[in-house]
């Protein structure tokens, strides 16, 4: 097995595919130089990667070959253009939250509420994303489409561990780099809270409403040292549990129709004052 192919199985097992691996023992094992060489017609079981499913392979091709997912706005971003003289652009940055407002409805799944009809606002959520992802692609997905104003809305993933324990410094550092690159390319800030969570249902256990607290405090902290706007989500939609109200998701972490129709008109008026600061 060359070192690629060992690689994808590591990253299948941690991230995908724990519970195929389960009862496989010596899967990955090294043989032994006394092992009896086994006969030619007996076939080779199926290696972990083999056994993924064609999601799960198209996820860990991802992972290996586009950790950012750069892929996902490239032609879009091109296709956009620069905007026109007189247009006031935003890009929302985020993760599911983010590209689930606007969703339209499915057999499966309601509608979530519009995303800002008529505005000349740009959706880059990406669902399941951390602060390292966006912060890679952050150039790409935000300056280069010469925005205004950036609203960013991250961390619930990275206090999930979606890419690996973290702490709350790291989550922080990444969330001040998009703000000084967006500062210094002319592009106004404007950084929400993380909504509240009582738990994850991808990742049960980890009880996650004091860190969400705690680094939606430094959020508003770190804004106001910076010049930028702060937008508070969590104080309306918090329950007495410091999770997501019920009435406003059906997971206790995504937003419903009802969610976002609070949401929106509190990052309508953080992109007013936003607006309202000179440049730096």
């Amino acid at each position: 097995m060359d070192r690629r192919k060992k690689f994808a199985c590591a990253l299948s097992s941690c991230f995908l595919t724990a519970a195929i691996l389960v009862g496989s023992p010596g899967a990955f094992a090294q043989a032994s130089p006394a092992t009896t060489p086994k006969p030619q017609n007996q076939t080779e079981p199926p290696s972990a990667v083999d056994r993924l499913t064609p999601y799960q392979k198209s996820q860990l091709d991802r992972i290996l070959n586009d950790w950012p997912y750069l892929a996902k706005y490239r032609d879009a971003d091109k296709k956009l253009g620069p905007p026109a003289p007189d247009e006031a652009r935003v890009v929302f940055m985020g993760d599911s939250i983010t590209e689930g407002w606007g969703q339209k409805a499915t057999a499966t799944a309601p509608g979530r509420d519009e995303f800002f009809p008529g505005k000349p606002y740009v959706n880059r959520g990406i669902s399941g994303q951390t602060t390292p992802q966006m912060l890679v692609r952050f150039r790409q997905d935000v300056i280069d489409l010469k925005p205004k104003v950036v609203v960013v809305l991250a961390g619930t993933n990275d206090i999930a561990e979606n890419t690996g324990k973290t702490s709350l410094e790291a989550i922080e550092d990444n969330i001040a780099s998009m703000s000084e690159l967006a500062r210094a390319n002319g592009i106004r800030v404007v950084l929400c809270s993380v909504l509240p969570a009582s738990d994850f249902s991808w990742r049960p256990g980890l009880m996650p409403a004091p860190k969400i607290k705690a680094l939606n405090a430094w959020i508003k902290e770190y804004s106001a040292k910076s010049g930028f706007v702060y937008v508070d989500y969590y104080s309306s939609m918090v329950n007495n549990e410091g999770g997501l109200r019920a009435e406003l998701s059906p997971d206790g972490v995504h937003p419903n129709k009802a969610g976002y129709e609070i949401m929106a008109p509190l990052a309508e008026a953080g992109i007013a004052g936003a607006l309202k600061k000179p440049l730096p």
